[in-house]
């Protein structure tokens, strides 16, 4: 997650409350997503960027997860969605974003 999604994530969070924010994530590969969660649950692991030492907890997912696809209307998911999904080791995605957001979600 580059510095200025982190400022963004950090600033949402500060003005509506952690509690609040849902993270939604699209990376191509289990180990950026799971970077990407991680950063916004439990800090920055890289420590380059404003959520340095920034336990924010956040609920974070990615868009292939069963539980956040089922919320899309389902022409929409298939417009915008289905074509990356069908190249993405989803499984593995997912098993990644579950261990993470088992060890770090406040707000899940």
């Amino acid at each position: 997650m580059d510095l200025e999604n982190q400022k963004r994530v950090l600033e949402f969070s500060e003005k509506y409350g952690a509690e609040n924010i849902v993270v939604l994530l699209g990376a191509a590969d289990a180990e950026g997503a799971g970077l990407a969660c991680e950063t916004v649950e439990a800090g920055d692991p890289t420590f380059a960027g404003p959520l340095t030492g920034v336990s924010l907890g956040l609920a974070c997912y990615h868009v292939c997860e069963e539980e956040v696809k089922q919320e899309f209307d389902e022409a929409v998911y298939e417009e915008q969605v289905s074509m990356m999904e069908m190249v993405l080791d989803v499984d593995e995605i997912t098993e990644e974003m579950n261990g993470i957001r088992e060890e770090f979600c406040k707000f899940c």
